[in-house]
């Protein structure tokens, strides 16, 4: 009996060691198979870090050419320019990109454009971007095989040139910003300062097509509401300044003029003439109010500059299709004031700011200067 419960003893010990030895075998494998794991996913991440890094490296080094062509030296387009470069200086930055600006003004001459877009095209820029309609249109032109990007700035309807089939689906390699003028809210802030108003003066360049669709909308408000108007002309700097002088003699009780280049070219030298005589010279933008003008009404060219800016990055970097992707057009509700020309036409600037509230989002005071830089400084 004993030596039986002895060997019982002994077997029995023999199979818990056996039990044991199979249970830590398999404990270690089970270990070993989760540290694989854990080692082919530390791999797998340090491959897809290495992936991004790579993509990252390769974006970051990414490098592109634009031309930029400006049709004439002013303050509303040169202020569009600036606001361009300084809003791609920082996408370089945020994108650690390089954007290299082959810049240019052809100064309103149509063989010297034509000469900077041929430039551009002998570089082999990536993109081009004209600044006003008629270097975009030229610009169209130039790119017709090519089919090299064209970003316009600041072109009051690009539909009716011909630069773009909608606004929403431009449907070829142009499209841009517009910076289209509501007509009638100038008219109306017009007769909002003097509702007894007789005779409106226009002053424009037959040769604008920004002036055009404009100058016919003002003639069918002021036609609707039996007003009298004098249309005065000007291609040249001393036209625009008979054209001045002709209308104080023919007596109007105010001038207006769209986003004009012609003219803004001009106004400092014309804005005297209207103020001297009491006549108070209502505008397309806000750069004619700078350079004297008593009311400059539109779009934010500083904001216009940066919006295309963004929009020449997203077709370089992101592949955006101009043929898709919508013209940028604003809100043109802020008016904005000179005062020193508000107080020389003996006008009161609260009283002129209340007549004009319920025709524009905000009223903005300004001096004359010939620059905005000017009035940093």
């Amino acid at each position: 009996m004993k030596l039986k419960n002895v060997f019982a003893m002994i077997t029995a010990a023999a199979m818990t060691l056996s039990l044991a030895a199979c249970s830590g075998q398999s404990t270690a494998s089970s270990t070993s198979s989760a540290s694989s794991d854990s080692s082919s996913s530390a791999a797998s991440e340090s491959s897809v870090s290495s992936e991004k890094s790579t993509a990252s490296e390769e974006s970051s080094g990414a490098s592109y050419t634009i031309g930029i062509c400006n049709y004439v030296d002013d303050a509303s387009l040169n202020q569009i320019v600036e606001n361009i470069n300084a809003r791609l200086a920082e996408i370089e930055s945020e994108q650690g990109i390089t954007i290299n600006v082959k810049y240019d003004n052809c100064n309103a001459d149509a063989n010297v454009m034509n000469q900077i877009i041929a430039n551009f095209a002998a570089d082999n820029v990536d993109l081009m971007v004209g600044v006003a309609t008629p270097v975009a249109m030229a610009m169209q032109s130039a790119t017709e095989d090519s089919k090299t990007p064209v970003v316009f700035a600041a072109v009051s309807d690009p539909v009716g040139a011909g630069l773009v089939a909608s606004l929403e689906e431009p449907g070829s390699n142009v499209t841009g910003s517009s910076d289209n003028l509501d007509t009638n809210s100038v008219m109306n802030l017009i007769f909002a300062q003097n509702p007894d108003a007789k005779k409106i003066g226009l002053l424009y360049d037959v040769g604008q097509d920004s002036s055009t669709a404009a100058i016919e909308h003002a003639k069918a408000y002021l036609d609707d509401k039996g007003v009298e108007y004098v249309e005065r002309t000007a291609t040249t700097a001393e036209e625009v300044a008979l054209a001045a002088q002709a209308l104080v003699s023919d007596g109007v009780d105010a001038v207006f003029t769209p986003t004009d280049n012609t003219i803004m070219k001009a106004e400092l030298a014309i804005y005297e003439t209207f103020a001297d005589a009491g006549i108070p010279h209502y505008t397309g933008a806000d750069s004619f109010a700078l350079n004297g003008a008593f009311l400059g009404y539109g779009v934010d060219y500083a904001n216009l500059g940066r919006e295309t800016a963004d929009m020449i990055a997203s077709i370089l970097t992101e592949g955006k299709d101009p043929a898709t992707t919508p013209v940028i057009t604003f809100d043109n509700g802020t008016a904005t004031v000179n005062t020193e020309i508000c107080e020389k036409l003996g006008l009161d600037f609260d009283t002129v700011s209340e007549a004009f509230a319920p025709y524009c989002t905000r009223v903005e005071e300004i001096t004359t200067a010939e620059s905005f830089s000017d009035l940093e400084s």
